[in-house]
């Protein structure tokens, strides 16, 4: 039928893909970094822009019909009445807000008020908590604000060369802290609450819509946040979970409905597809096995892992509660890590490198169990992240999460999704796919993980774990 491609803007690069509209099959790709150092909390857009330049030259895109674009989650645009940017994006997770976030908490009434008006409590990353920012410490150009986009809104603005209309999808909007995934609504109030003023929004399209057709005639779907994206590139659907592996930890499903979370431990987020994405996250996650690691002297994880495997399941009664920066599942803000069951047998380094993989586990399979215990069908995990491929996690994780487990080949899942949205819009533009039915690409290239007869032994490992839990901070748990 044709080709399209996906653009998956991160926070270090911009990736593209050009796919077989019809199979999915990469058919090409390009790469570039942004023009910039580091990752600073603030950054011209054109960077971005810059970069998909660079990434999309020598005539990567010849012969697409369809551009799909995902962008870096919770970077905000603030734009002012002539189209032009304020100030730079406000990108990343930015400790700045910190105190911003707070003070949203309390000017609305509560974590329970914030969770039930657009299902998540606003943290420091969210756009919502940057612009409370920008209004305590750049007053003027607050003021100057009358336009909000996110990374993905921008880019797609850009491509379509500018135009008055400007779009999003419910995957952007339900990151932003102001638009509630349960209504499908956006709270212009809460935009007034943290700016100090009212702000033009982009239109929120369905996941199968184009945002339009830039001047040379090329379909632009709607675009979504990374996660988003990946989500869809992977192709999950009802029954899977995705853990993801990253300093700290995500554990996201595909659901039918929005769920609001009084203790705001889940984060009500939008997909890709027209169904929602409940996360929950943990604060530690592969920080703990790097902390392990140099406290064992150890190199790098591999050699971790490999002395854990010398360890057993339960690593000889070592549990390791791995709240090392605090934690948020359970809500733990201002705890440290706890090391338990120091007896003269388990005090040996295989034993503490097997405690910190389980306990990592562990304080995952309990974010895997909030959303369990609201109904949220689990039959299927992914694993994502470098972290994924370590024997050690491979060892464990099927019995310690009660499923079976996937661990996907390396691939721009990213950038696929985004190419497999445009697909989408491409189809629905040409009477071949409807708005209900993405088109069915092949599945991410995996290892499959059973739990087989290890499952008895991987819950009483967590039996283990749950019980230092409950005896060190009793009660703070509650899926």
């Amino acid at each position: 039928m044709g080709i399209v491609a996906g653009l998956d803007s991160s926070p270090d690069f911009t990736r593209i893909v050009v796919c077989d509209t019809d199979t999915g099959a990469v058919l090409r790709q390009g790469y570039a970094p942004h023009p910039v150092e580091g990752r600073p909390s603030d950054i011209d857009p054109q960077a971005w822009l810059l970069s998909l330049g660079e990434a999309a030259g020598g005539g990567l895109l010849e012969g697409v019909q369809a551009i799909g674009v995902s962008a870096q989650q919770n970077a905000v645009v603030p734009l002012d009445a002539q189209g032009n940017t304020v100030r730079p994006a406000m990108v990343g997770g930015d400790k700045r807000a910190q105190v911003a976030a707070a003070d949203l908490v309390d000017a609305l009434g509560g974590r329970e008020v914030w969770a039930q008006a657009v299902g998540s409590v606003p943290q420091a990353a969210q756009p919502v908590t940057k612009l409370r920012w920008l209004a305590k410490n750049e007053p003027e150009n607050a003021l100057r604000t009358a336009v909000l986009l996110q990374a993905h809104d921008w880019l797609v603005w850009q491509l379509l060369g500018r135009p008055v209309r400007r779009t999003t999808d419910r995957g952007g909007a339900s990151g932003t802290g102001y638009w509630s995934a349960a209504t499908g609504a956006y709270r212009p109030d809460l935009v007034e609450l943290a700016l100090g003023h009212q702000a033009v929004l982009p239109e929120v399209i369905g996941p199968s819509d184009a945002a339009g057709t830039t001047p040379e005639g090329l379909l632009i779907s709607a675009g979504t946040g990374e996660t988003m994206a990946a989500a869809f590139g992977l192709g999950i659907g009802l029954g899977d979970a995705v853990v993801s592996l990253g300093a700290s930890g995500s554990v996201m499903a595909v659901h039918p409905e929005a769920l609001t979370d009084q203790s705001g431990m889940i984060t009500s987020l939008a997909d890709a597809t027209g169904m929602h994405l409940p996360v929950v996250t943990t604060l530690n996650a592969v920080r703990a096995l790097r902390g392990a690691a140099e406290l064992l002297g150890l190199p790098d994880l591999e050699s971790l892992s490999e002395l854990a495997m010398k360890s057993t399941p339960g690593a000889h009664g070592l549990v390791l509660l791995p709240y090392l920066e605090g934690e948020r599942t359970p809500n733990l803000p201002h705890t440290a890590g706890t090391l338990a069951g120091l007896r003269r047998e388990s005090m040996k380094p295989e034993h503490l490198a097997r405690a910190a993989f389980e306990g990592m586990l562990c304080g995952l399979a309990d974010a895997l169990d909030v959303l369990r215990g609201r109904g949220v069908d689990v039959r299927r995990i992914f694993l994502l992240g470098p972290a994924a491929e370590l024997p050690a996690v491979q060892a464990a994780a099927p019995s310690l999460f009660g499923a079976q487990v996937v661990v996907p080949q390396p691939a721009d899942y990213t950038a696929i999704g985004a190419a497999r949205q445009a697909a989408w819009a491409l189809g629905m533009s040409q009477g071949t796919l409807d708005p209900r039915t993405p088109p069915a690409w092949q599945g991410a290239a995996a290892q499959v993980l059973e739990p087989g007869e290890e499952l008895a032994v991987g819950q009483a490992v967590r039996q283990q774990f749950t019980a230092v839990r409950e005896q060190t901070h009793p009660g703070a748990f509650r899926p």
